[in-house]
C-alpha cells in the first residue's frame, strides 16, 4: 500500500549521506596534506587520493594550489586560509567539518602547520571531537638536514630567526650550548645578516645553507659562518626559501685558556678579530671592553 503524500511514513524515510552523519553526531574529518616543496613530483599516492576525495580543500593561497590541484587532475573547492584570516576561517571549516563535510588542510609548500598556519583549526577540531588525519609527505626542514652533512642523530627545529637582531642573537645564545644540530629557517634578504650573528655568538661551527630544494636551482653551501659570508656577499642576490643548519654546540663551556689564546683560535678558525673578541667575551661573561682591556694589558 503507497502512503499517501505528506504521510508520516514520508517524513520518516532514513536519512542518508551528510544528513544522517549530522543527525547522530558523527562528523567530517579534517586531513592535515603535505605537499611539495618545489617539485611536483614530491607527493604520495595516498595525499592525490584525499585531496580527490575531500569536500573542499583549504589552502594559503588558492591560485597557487590550484596549479597543483590542475596538475593531477583534481577539481574541488578552494578555500582561502591563510594567517590574515586563520581565526574566522577556522570557525568557518570547524562548522563544515561538524555538518559531515571533509577537509584537506595544505600549505603553499611542505607540511602544514611547520612554520605555517592550522594550529588554530586542527586544536579547535580536537577539542570539538572532529578527527584529525595527517597525510605526510614533504617537508624543508628534514629534507635539507638529510642532505646536509651534518649530525641528525639529535636535532632542533625551531622555526624562523628573529628579524631583529637582538631578539636573534638571544635566540642563538640560548641554544649555544644545546648538543644537537640547529635547524631554522631564514629568508634570503636576512641570510648575511644572520651569518655575521651566528659567527659572532655561537663562533666558527659548520653551516649549512640549503636553498631552493627539489628545484632546478637547489644548492647547498657548507663552511663557517666567516666563508659562507665571503661567498654569499661575493653574490649580487640571493633568491629562494632558505633552510639554515648549525652543526652541534659543546655541552659545557669550559675555557680556563688565556683570553689571547681563546681570541686567537677563533681567528684562525675564519672569524674576522672583531667577531672574536664579541665571542669570546659571552662565552665567559664578560664585556667585549673588558676582554679588550685584559688582552691590552699582557
Amino acid at each position: 500500500m503507497r502512503a499517501a503524500a505528506g504521510s508520516s511514513c514520508g517524513r520518516n524515510r532514513p536519512l542518508r549521506g551528510r544528513a544522517r552523519l549530522a543527525a547522530i553526531g558523527l562528523t567530517g574529518t579534517l586531513y592535515i596534506v603535505a605537499t611539495p616543496i618545489g617539485n611536483l613530483e614530491d607527493i604520495t599516492f595516498r595525499a592525490v587520493r584525499v585531496l580527490k576525495e575531500a569536500d573542499l580543500v583549504a589552502c594559503e593561497d588558492t591560485r597557487h594550489t590550484r596549479k597543483l590541484l590542475d596538475h593531477y587532475g583534481i577539481s574541488k573547492p578552494l578555500v582561502s586560509y591563510h594567517e590574515h584570516n586563520e581565526q574566522s576561517r577556522s570557525e568557518e571549516l570547524l562548522r563544515e567539518l561538524k555538518a559531515g563535510k571533509n577537509v584537506a588542510l595544505v600549505t603553499d609548500a611542505g607540511t602544514p602547520l611547520i612554520s605555517d598556519p592550522g594550529y588554530r583549526l586542527v586544536a579547535g577540531a580536537r577539542s570539538e571531537g572532529v578527527p584529525v588525519s595527517p597525510i605526510p609527505g614533504p617537508g624543508a626542514f628534514l629534507a635539507a638536514l638529510s642532505a646536509s652533512g651534518l649530525a641528525t642523530d639529535s636535532f632542533v627545529f625551531l622555526g624562523f630567526l628573529p628579524a631583529k637582531q637582538t631578539q636573534r642573537q638571544k635566540v642563538l645564545e640560548s641554544w649555544k650550548s644545546i648538543p644537537s644540530t640547529l635547524v631554522f629557517y631564514e629568508a634570503p634578504h636576512r641570510i648575511v645578516e644572520s651569518l655575521r650573528d651566528i659567527g659572532e655568538v655561537l663562533g666558527a661551527r659548520e653551516v649549512v645553507v640549503a636553498r631552493e630544494l627539489t628545484k632546478v636551482h637547489e644548492e647547498f653551501l657548507r663552511g663557517t659562518p666567516s666563508e659562507l659570508l665571503a661567498t654569499l656577499s661575493a653574490r649580487p642576490a640571493l633568491k629562494g626559501e632558505i633552510t639554515l643548519m648549525i652543526g652541534k654546540g659543546e655541552t659545557v663551556e669550559s675555557d680556563d685558556r688565556p683570553l689571547a689564546n681563546a681570541v686567537e683560535e677563533l681567528v684562525h678558525a675564519g672569524m674576522p678579530r672583531m667577531e672574536a673578541l664579541k665571542t669570546v667575551a659571552r662565552r665567559r661573561g664578560l664585556s667585549k671592553r673588558e676582554v679588550y682591556k685584559q688582552l691590552n694589558e699582557r
